[in-house]
This record gives structure tokens, C-alpha cells and sequence, in this order.
């Protein structure tokens, strides 16, 4: 007998009829032998519902209340769900985060799981029930709600595997797997069979929607393996694991993007020591996130710091950095909006010099303007400009051969 963790997304428990199935697809594993952990998200869309119902009450909700709103939709999920095992003749228990022994930090809307006490969870699961647990959300030291952020039911999931060493965790969602790139985008996106943690950890980080940055880095610390599969078909998904021998001969695994993304230049900077540090240290500690960091000096010696953020995070950005300007000394700020950012990723660019030129080649070929560019050592990533993104997509997809089985680049 192993311990099995299953998380299903809203999308998967969007009805009553699809919550029954959720129960079908349990009750499969734990026949099976196995004892099962199940987390959920809340109903469909639900989440978004709450925040449009706040957002009719006030413009700038209070991040406590909104918390204490946000998790209320799990719990009408993982009631339900538990019911509907019951009424199939299983034992089963529900438990909200904080029940459950998540405690996370002191941030709302964005908090990181700091513990997890299985104690609970593990003397039901003796007694032969199948547990149910609220996804997205915990608790503080002292008992205030918090929640995970979005994408926080896989984090929820794959940290009460590490808590629990479970044998694996399968994250159900609306697709098949995890593709080259999005199905929806790129018509002959192909689904890999197997991808490793620091790839699928990059292609979370660079947008790809399928699983949570976080809950990657948690599989990745505690050894989780993971598979990504479909809760409505019964098909293999993808596997997460350390090493895939599956796909090694792929250089280029996956192509991810996102748009929504703006530039901002600080201009006129003194160049000194700790610029840099100062400007990152003052929008990190209002948890702002910045992605692409580019310095330059003018002619006089000026510094030039541009960066790339989430659009939606821009008038918080210049608000705190024009709050900062007498202490920062730059001269003014400059942005740019309708931005995209795409990203190739593969464990086999290390060994392949070249890759990137190739990518550079392309995007020109295609009257592609790269404003931006990250690497690492398995990714290349490029802002460019939003109304050309779907067109970068098609053409690296295409010129890395990604949707064929064996691909050789």
C-alpha cells in the first residue's frame, strides 16, 4: 500500500456531474491499494466570481478580507466532493488548509507554505478514509487565512506529498498532459511523455499555465515524481521526474510565452555600487516581481536600468519608484506596454552551442524585433512585441520541428 496524492483543478469539479466523476477517478486509486489524498480548487470559475463580487464593493479590498473570501470557495468543493465519496460507500473526511497543518507565512494573496503538520491527515488515512483537503490555502502562526496565490492547489498538493513521502502526485487538469507548447495556440503542439524538473520548472516560470512554479520547486527538493494527466480521459500524461530518458534527444523541449508584459527604463541613474540593489530591494519589498534586468551607461556616465513586469503590476511599479526618486536620484521613468515574452527551454541546449543564434535568426527572418533577452543554461527569453507573439511561437515551433515524435535539430 502506498500513499497517492491526486489534486483536480476547478475546471475538473466545475458541476455536481463533474465532482461525481472527480469521485469516480479516487475511488479507482484507492481500489487500487493505495491510500488517497485528494486536494481540490474551488467550482470552475467561482474564485473569479469572488473577486468581481469584492470588486462591487470596494475598489481596493483589504488583502486580509480578501483572503478570508477567496477560501471560501475550496470549502464548498471539498464538502462536496467528500459527499459524493459517502454516497458511494466510501469513508472520507474534508478539511480546509489550516486544518489540514498548512501554515505559510504572513503575506496575503501570495503566501508561501512554510510547514505542513501531516499528523491529521496521516491518522485518517490509518483509518482507512480517503482525506480531502482545500487547495490554495493556509494558515499563519497565529490563525490568519492566507492563500497560496494563483496555481497554489498544486503547491498545496505536491508539499503534502513531500510532508506525507508519498509514492507520487497526480495533478488532474483540463489537458492531456504537458505539451511543446499550447495546443490551443500551435494546432500541432505535441504532448511529451516525459519532461525533467528543472525543464518544467522553467517553462512554469516563463508562463506555460499547466502546473505551479512553486509546486515544481517543491517535486524537484523532495524527489515527488509527478504526472500531469487528464481528469476527464483515461490516458497517460506527462511525467515530471529528476532524469526522463524519454525525449532526450530533443535539444529544444518546449516553447513557452505570455503576454502582458511591459518594459520600464529608470533613466539617469548615478552610477554607483548599490543601484541596483536599492531599486530591486524596494520592489521586492512590496512583492513585486521583476523578470529581465538589462544595465547600461550613457555617455556621461549615466545608468540606464530596464526591466520587465507583469502589465498589471505598472502603476504600483512607478508609484513606489516615484515615492523613492529623491533617495534613487534618476532623472525619469519610461515604459513600454503590449509586450510579450517568448521562451525556448531544453535540458539539451547545454551541450548544443548555437541555439540561441538560431532563434535570433528566426524571429528576424519573421520581422521579429527582440527588445529583451534572458538566458540560462536550457532556456532563451525574448520580449517582443505583443501582436507578433503568436507568430514567434508558430515559427520556433516549427523551424525546432516540436510536434514530430523524434525530433533532431
Amino acid at each position: 500500500m502506498g500513499i497517492i496524492v491526486q489534486k483536480f483543478g476547478g475546471t475538473s469539479v466545475g458541476s455536481a456531474e463533474r465532482i461525481m466523476h472527480v469521485a469516480n477517478r479516487v475511488i479507482q486509486e484507492k481500489q487500487r491499494g493505495n491510500q488517497v489524498v485528494v486536494v481540490v480548487s474551488a467550482m470552475g470559475k467561482s474564485t473569479d466570481q469572488l473577486v468581481d463580487l469584492a470588486g462591487k464593493i470596494t475598489s481596493k479590498p483589504s488583502k486580509r478580507e480578501l483572503d478570508m473570501l477567496l477560501t471560501t470557495g475550496e470549502q464548498v468543493t471539498i464538502s462536496l466532493l467528500a459527499l459524493a465519496l459517502m454516497e458511494k460507500g466510501y469513508e472520507a473526511i474534508s478539511y480546509t488548509g489550516w486544518q489540514a497543518g498548512i501554515e505559510t507565512e504572513e503575506q496575503h494573496g501570495n503566501a508561501r507554505i512554510t510547514n505542513i503538520n501531516p499528523e491529521k491527515i496521516k491518522t485518517e488515512l490509518d483509518r482507512g478514509k480517503i482525506v480531502v483537503v482545500a487547495g490554495f490555502q493556509g494558515a499563519t502562526k497565529d490563525g490568519q487565512i492566507t492563500t497560496l496565490g494563483r496555481g497554489g492547489s498544486d503547491t498545496t498538493a505536491v508539499a503534502f506529498a513531500a510532508a506525507l513521502e508519498a509514492d507520487k502526485c497526480d495533478i488532474y487538469t483540463d489537458v492531456t498532459g504537458v505539451f511543446t507548447t499550447d495546443p490551443r495556440v500551435v494546432k500541432n503542439a505535441r504532448k511529451l511523455a516525459a519532461i525533467s524538473y528543472d525543464e518544467m520548472l522553467e517553462l512554469a516560470n516563463l508562463g506555460a499555465g499547466v502546473l505551479h512554479p512553486r509546486a515544481v520547486e517543491f517535486a524537484k527538493n523532495y524527489k515527488i515524481p509527478l504526472e500531469v494527466r487528464s481528469s476527464m480521459e483515461d490516458e497517460r500524461g506527462t511525467i515530471v521526474e529528476e532524469e526522463t530518458s524519454m525525449e532526450e534527444n530533443l535539444i529544444v523541449k518546449g516553447i513557452a510565452f505570455e503576454d502582458q508584459v511591459t518594459r520600464v527604463s529608470v533613466i539617469g541613474l548615478p552610477n554607483e555600487l548599490t543601484t541596483l540593489s536599492t531599486i530591486f530591494s524596494t520592489l521586492a519589498s512590496h512583492g513585486l516581481n521583476v523578470d529581465i534586468i538589462i544595465q547600461s551607461t550613457t555617455n556621461d556616465k549615466k545608468t540606464i536600468i530596464s526591466f520587465s513586469i507583469k502589465t498589471s503590476d505598472l502603476d504600483e511599479t512607478i508609484s513606489i519608484l516615484e515615492q523613492e526618486k529623491s533617495s534613487l536620484k534618476y532623472e525619469k521613468i519610461e515604459s513600454e506596454s503590449n509586450l510579450a515574452k517568448v521562451s525556448i527551454v531544453g535540458s539539451g541546449m547545454v551541450s548544443n552551442p548555437g541555439v540561441a543564434a538560431r532563434m535570433f535568426s528566426v524571429l528576424a527572418d519573421n520581422g521579429i524585433d527582440v527588445k529583451m533577452v534572458s538566458t540560462s543554461e536550457i532556456k532563451v527569453s525574448t520580449v517582443i512585441s505583443g501582436e507578433q507573439m503568436v507568430t514567434a511561437v508558430d515559427a520556433l515551433h516549427s523551424t525546432f520541428e516540436l510536434s514530430k515524435e523524434a525530433a533532431q535539430v
